[in-house]
């Protein structure tokens, strides 16, 4: 009788503990859900985060945060810097740690930065922060084993679109001391690149006093030195649509640039950013596809 009491009361013990971890998680934005169950998560265990709080300006968001593969290499791996999504207007570099281990185990140095957001903020802020990012990842990638010459570009929805705007508009990388020949290419994951006219809260905030509106499209942009671009969607993405990347894809053909589309079937807006964690790679090949691109893209020669 003893022991069944002890028994039951360990097993109402854990019932307890269970929830009040369950309420502790829910009590977290969904990327920073996600980045404490990848984190707990087994595998990518051959990663380290090298550097935390790194401030490039003098705003409190103006901040990244480093990644690296846990054995060093002879040869300096390419820099990696990963733009976080939240429609311009939420979302930090600390939820996103489960892209920058994701991206550092398949052998890139990966910086991820927080960036300032509106309604503080409207555009062209975030995308300045955005360069002013770049340049001082690319300061210290030596420190951390990477090749300042050798910086790629990935980002989701938001995200997606400060990469592919800076990497397609030589002002904001000039302004902050970056060559556009070290930009080798860009992975934009459920980006908006051709969305005028703006029609949702989130843009019309963020870029609704630009004038003439269409400075604020990637799509604007594009030149026969644009970067090569991998530009991933979900079919079932209504929050960002496809045709934002076959838009994108076919300017950046027509001016005689690689842009390429990878449309996963059945994959929405979250789905494709949540392929990239541990517990989620079953829903499509993200990581995979991205990563694989990223390195060919790194080895190219300047251009």
């Amino acid at each position: 009788m003893i022991k069944g009491r002890n028994m039951l009361r360990i097993a109402i013990a854990l019932i307890v503990v269970a929830g009040a971890a369950l309420v502790w998680l829910l009590s977290h934005e969904p990327p920073r859900q996600l980045d404490i169950i990848d984190s707990a998560w087994a595998g990518d265990a051959a990663t380290r985060k090298v550097a935390s709080d790194v401030a490039y300006g003098s705003d409190p968001r103006q901040k990244l945060d480093i990644y690296a593969p846990a054995e060093a290499t002879g040869k300096p791996r390419p820099l990696l810097v990963f733009f976080h999504g939240g429609g311009w207007y939420q979302g930090n570099r600390e939820s996103y740690g489960f892209a920058g281990r994701a991206y550092a185990a398949q052998g890139f140095v990966v910086a991820v930065p927080s960036y300032r957001l509106v309604p503080d903020h409207v555009f062209p802020d975030f995308l300045e922060d955005g360069a002013a990012a770049v340049a001082k990842a690319r300061s210290l990638a030596a420190r951390y084993g990477a090749d300042p010459d050798r910086i790629v570009l990935a980002g989701h929805s938001a995200g997606a679109h400060i990469a592919a705007m800076i990497a397609l508009d030589p002002e904001y990388l000039a302004a902050s001391g970056v060559p556009m020949s070290a930009i080798k290419g860009v992975a934009g994951l459920s980006g908006p690149y051709n969305f005028l006219p703006l029609d949702k809260e989130s843009s019309i905030n963020a870029m609704g006093k630009a004038r003439p509106a269409e400075i604020t499209q990637p799509i604007h942009y594009v030149s026969a030195a644009s970067p090569p671009m991998l530009l991933i969607t979900g079919s079932a993405d209504t929050t960002v649509k496809p045709h934002n990347a076959y838009d994108l894809a076919k300017a950046l053909k027509a001016a005689g640039r690689d842009g390429e589309v990878k449309e996963y079937p059945g994959l929405d807006h979250e789905d494709i950013i949540m392929a990239l964690s541990r517990p989620f790679r079953s829903k499509g090949r993200v990581l995979a596809d991205s990563a694989a691109f990223l390195h060919r893209v790194a080895d190219l020669p300047a251009q």
